[in-house]
């Protein structure tokens, strides 16, 4: 398994972690190589909930006011307290 050094982007991040769920689950890797394996899904899954929580933060909704105008306003605070 070869490990990438740049920074993935989310889809890259995800493509590898579903690559390894793959491998795990045929039962090709030898008992060590599982376990970096494993190691690297589980890296891999906290730094795409952090993407995700990132891109939380900057997602934006559309509201349209009184006057007809749209407005934006933070996702974050509407609908989650």
């Amino acid at each position: 398994m070869t490990e990438k050094k740049e920074k993935m982007n989310f889809e890259e991040s995800l493509q590898e972690l579903e690559d390894i769920v793959r491998q795990l689950e045929s039962g090709e890797y030898s008992l060590d190589e599982s376990i970096k394996a494993f190691q690297r899904g589980v890296a891999l899954s906290k730094d795409l909930s952090k993407i995700l929580d990132d891109m939380e933060k900057k997602v934006s909704i559309l509201i349209e006011s009184e006057t007809g105008m749209l407005k934006e306003e933070n996702f974050i605070g509407t609908g989650d307290e």
